[in-house]
């Protein structure tokens, strides 16, 4: 084993893991999941060193009697207990020595405490085996928070990586954010678990119980949060948008839910757990978004977004020929589309200008619409004429818009394969050129000006 600094080390750790995303029926003022508690107890032979006139076995031993008296008590809490460096004297070095000595099950803490009263220090310390093994302890559950609590007076001795370990666990959704708490002045304590999470330190014994009772009160309670879905006033009116919370360090989806207002009109009040730093998504079109938002315990958290929202309507001045189109949304000046929306439709956006790629014949470009907070703005596009182009046989065409400079630009090629075919056009004026697949000459192309009506019908000819 390596050596133990001078200084006496108590390490803990909890780790709050998270199996399966939260359904939104979870995460309601109701939400009251179950608090899974895993001790990884430290045995290896160093605890047999002395610590305030005791062994530190004997002393951690008191302080987890103390802790499991108080949890055994409370509400949709359980306990487990994994111990490592108990079985196998050093030397040699057994690094795979850790077991799980107590499954999770209810009112198991007699268990606990029996089995813990019988183990005496012997081995080494595989801090990072015993991490990468602790996942499996906890059985499926679809409303759990899992908490892995590690108690240890040395660093990790058999070359694994615990920081390694908790980070591949964090960013896979599996572990959260760890606390550590060191009894012991010695900086190289901070700076050896800085990489897994909060440190705290304890120098003494008193300090050390003091720290971890601040520890266990915010592992397991949780925190109540509104989201303030804001409008343009900065009021919280805004609602009926689905809010995701991510894991900002694995993201992982936490929480699932649509947005809403209580029967005071107020955002309904949610329970979070605090332990994870969120993404906060509100699924508006385009996207709300939060990057880091942390949660103080023991408050209601306000967490504000921007939202202003109003609606969009484009259709048609008269008829249904566009009622099926789908037009491309797409912030104003850029070149992304965000949204895909159906003509004849109400959406909701937020408040801004997008500009409009209507994809009709010709292809339609509408900028700078601006939605404006709880308006309508409507959109109208003139109604179509219909064409119909016939030819005695199938040919190649292609059909331009003529402009009042005379200049004309292309909307479409005519399929060759047809005889006749038929389009909605735009009003306006147009030109089309053409020749029979049969006529193996240009000089044999055709071109024809027309006009396109509002509501219009007209025959192209080439016979």
């Amino acid at each position: 084993m390596r050596p133990i600094p001078m200084i006496l080390r108590i390490s803990l750790f909890i780790l709050l893991n998270h199996l399966l995303p939260l359904q939104a029926q979870d995460v309601t003022t109701g939400y009251l999941p179950t608090s899974r508690i895993l001790f990884i107890f430290d045995a290896s032979n160093s605890m047999a060193g002395q610590w305030e006139g005791a062994r530190k076995i004997d002393l951690a031993r008191e302080i987890l009697f103390e802790m499991v008296d108080s949890l055994e008590k409370m509400e949709n809490v359980e306990m487990a207990l994994r111990v490592y460096g108990h079985q196998s004297p050093v030397p040699p070095q057994d690094c795979s020595d850790t077991k799980l000595e107590v499954p999770f099950s209810p009112s198991n803490a007699s268990r606990i405490r029996q089995k813990l009263r019988f183990i005496n220090p012997k081995g080494t310390t595989p801090i990072a085996h015993s991490l990468e093994l602790a996942p499996e302890d906890f059985p499926p559950c679809g409303n759990c928070r899992n908490i892995i609590l590690m108690i240890t007076d040395g660093i990790e001795a058999c070359n694994g990586d615990p920081c390694r370990v908790s980070i591949n666990l964090q960013k896979k959704g599996i572990i959260l954010r760890p606390f550590i708490i060191g009894i012991g002045s010695d900086p190289g304590l901070k700076e050896t678990f800085n990489c897994m999470g909060e440190y705290y330190d304890a120098p003494t014994k008193k300090q050390f119980r003091e720290a971890l009772n601040v520890v266990i009160t915010q592992a397991l309670n949780t925190t109540s949060a509104q989201v303030n879905l804001l409008d343009s006033d900065h009021r919280p009116t805004e609602t009926d948008v689905n809010v995701v919370f991510y894991d900002r360090f694995s993201g992982v989806i936490r929480y699932n839910m649509i947005h809403t207002l209580n029967v005071m009109g107020n955002p309904d009040t949610l329970s979070l757990d605090h332990l994870s730093t969120y993404r906060v998504k509100a699924q508006t079109i385009p996207p709300s978004i939060l990057d880091s938002v942390k949660l103080t315990p023991g408050r209601h958290n306000i967490i504000g977004m921007d939202a202003p929202q109003g609606f969009l309507l484009v259709r048609t001045k008269r008829g249904t020929a566009y009622d099926q189109e789908k037009i491309l949304v797409k912030k104003a000046g850029e070149h992304q589309t965000i949204n895909i929306h159906q003509m004849g439709n109400v959406g909701k956006y937020l408040v801004g200008k997008y500009d409009l790629e209507i994809p009709i014949y010709p292809l339609m470009i509408v900028k700078d619409v601006e939605v404006i907070q709880s308006y309508t703005t409507t959109v109208e596009i003139p109604a179509p004429g219909f064409v119909t182009f016939s030819a005695k046989q199938p040919g190649a065409g292609a059909l331009y818009q003529l402009n009042p400079e005379g200049d004309q630009r292309w909307v479409m090629n005519l399929l060759e394969s047809r005889k006749s075919q038929g389009y909605y056009l735009q009003p306006g004026s147009y030109r089309v050129v053409f020749r029979r697949a049969d006529l193996k000459s240009t000089a044999f192309s055709v071109v024809r000006d027309f006009e396109v009506g509002e509501g219009s019908s007209e025959i192209i000819k080439f016979y």
